[in-house]
């Protein structure tokens, strides 16, 4: 959407828009560029062109150059080449979250009705844009490469859920560290995320969910690093709104194990592309879906290895864990288990009997915060929640 950008070791060598509102027959001047469009060098009026990296430039126009044929034939570039409007190539996708483009407007500040964000995610995402765009100018992306060199090293995030689940015999527990919610509002005023972190791994979390959303969850990365300075063992997963493949660069050097790609905003060439990004850096990238159409579109895509349900319609808010059993119904379960994939639990998560209603339909992770945090001890509210002690 906000543009996708491969390794260097897979050929591919400049951004490229997946999801804007530009038109590539149109001229840009670099005030114009859309966020996520890296044209090096690029400080004049040039059109965009897409062509394999062995193409050469005859016509002095910015050439966009990469290799894979996954990427070069893929239906989005070929629709975005044609002049598509690349949200409606989104929401072909069954993506009904628009993005803005306006790199310096935050979306209340919208005074066009046909402009006002249609749910809190859009809304979400739209200042997720301003706020990338604002960081990127401040810290742009080789210098956060050069930030993740000095990165404390990546720890197995994948294979701490599956010891845990052979230890427990229940699925393994992502305990969010979150101080609050857009509906809930603030969920723990004595909020102390190095003491939470420790509290939730002493009594058996296997890995550790860290918000870094500052407006709307009351996060940060400074929480992120923290938790990872201080000691805590248990992998950390970089709780996100995603929309740009710097977000991932910025979540690995601030000591992050794993990263949350959220298959409704994100179209499919972003999350081919940003999860060949997270294993160039050895990070595992939790996929989250939330209904049939985004299921299977993740299930199409090679080497998934994590995928979460959420049980919250993010659009509405309301919850229904129902929607795990229905998502690993029939074949769509039978493809997860003979993948290997692991299905993570998430949302509506609150009693012993919630834990046993989606193990049974495959999970085998969790993801739990809100039924947790709001606990006078989160750290011993986990026994009760899975109805037994699994620190042991």
């Amino acid at each position: 959407m906000e543009g996708i950008l491969a390794g260097c070791s897979h050929g591919v060598r400049v951004l490229f828009p997946v999801a804007s509102s530009v038109n590539p027959a149109r001229n840009l001047s670099s005030k114009e560029l859309v966020p996520g469009v890296l044209l090096p060098g690029a400080r004049r009026s040039a059109c965009l062109r897409c062509t394999r990296s062995e193409e050469k430039s005859t016509d002095g126009r910015v050439t966009l150059t990469y290799k894979g044929d996954d990427f070069v034939n893929s239906v989005e570039v070929q629709e975005w080449e044609s002049g598509m409007s690349l949200n409606d190539i989104a929401a072909k996708q069954g993506i009904r979250i628009r993005r803005s483009h306006r790199t310096g407007h935050p979306s209340e500040g919208s005074k066009d009705e046909k402009d006002t964000p249609r749910n809190i995610l859009e809304q979400i995402i739209w200042d997720k844009e301003v706020e990338v765009a604002q960081f990127k100018q401040t810290k742009p992306l080789e210098t956060l490469k050069k930030a993740v060199e000095d990165a404390p090293p990546v720890r197995d995030f994948v294979g701490a859920l599956r010891e845990s689940y052979r230890r427990t015999g229940v699925p393994a527990l992502i305990a969010e560290v979150k101080k609050a919610s857009p509906s809930k509002g603030v969920l723990r005023e004595d909020f102390d995320p190095v003491q939470i972190a420790k509290t939730y791994e002493k009594n058996g979390a296997a890995c550790l969910s860290i918000l870094t959303d500052e407006k709307y969850f009351q996060g940060s990365f400074r929480n992120l690093e923290a938790v990872r300075k201080a000691g805590v063992e248990c992998p950390l997963l970089c709780k996100e709104f995603i929309i740009d493949s710097w977000q991932i660069y910025n979540a690995r050097s601030k000591g992050a194990d794993a990263v949350l790609l959220i298959a409704g905003v994100l179209p499919d060439l972003d999350i081919k592309y940003m999860t060949m990004i997270c294993r160039e850096l050895g990070l595992a990238a939790l996929i989250e879906v939330h209904d049939e159409r985004e299921m299977d579109r993740v299930l199409k895509i090679d080497g998934i290895q994590l995928i979460g349900i959420n049980n919250r319609n993010l659009e509405t808010f309301e919850v229904d864990i129902s929607n795990t059993k229905k998502l690993l119904e029939g074949e769509r379960g039978e493809i997860i288990q003979q993948r290997g994939i692991i299905v993570v639990g998430e949302s509506g998560l609150f009693t012993p009997q919630d834990i046993s209603y989606v193990q049974g339909a495959g999970v085998r992770a969790v993801l739990v915060g809100e039924s947790l945090i709001k606990q006078v001890d989160p750290g011993k509210a986990i026994s009760g929640l899975f109805g037994k002690d699994i620190s042991k």
